[in-house]
């Protein structure tokens, strides 16, 4: 079973736990192949990161690698992030292609 990616479909679902660092992003990033292998049905990509207690760099790169290869016409989202979390994503720049938002409402 899944351990990160919950559904795919129009709205895939992507749940973010734990530590991801240079250790478990393979994992996260390997279960992410499945998904962009169906990319064509994609509409919305939705990273669920409310028990997401920790991200390294490794991480941040397996959420670039996702939609730098879905394609620029799925949004993507980022829901439930701690403070921490999103100043993570800020300082490397790439919550400009995000939408950020407390509970998912796309």
């Amino acid at each position: 079973m899944a351990k990160y990616v919950q559904e795919i479909g129009e709205v895939s679902k992507v749940k973010l736990h734990g530590h991801i660092d240079a250790s478990i992003a393979p994992e996260l990033m390997n279960e992410m192949k499945d998904l962009i292998a169906r990319k064509d049905e994609i509409k919305k990509l939705v990273f669920f990161a409310d028990e997401l207690e920790y991200v390294a760099s490794a991480g941040i790169r397996a959420v670039v690698f996702a939609k730098q290869k879905i394609g620029a016409n799925v949004q993507v989202y980022l829901v439930g992030a701690s403070d921490v979390i999103l100043d993570v994503f800020k300082l490397t720049g790439i919550d400009k292609f995000l939408t950020i938002q407390d509970k998912f409402e796309g």
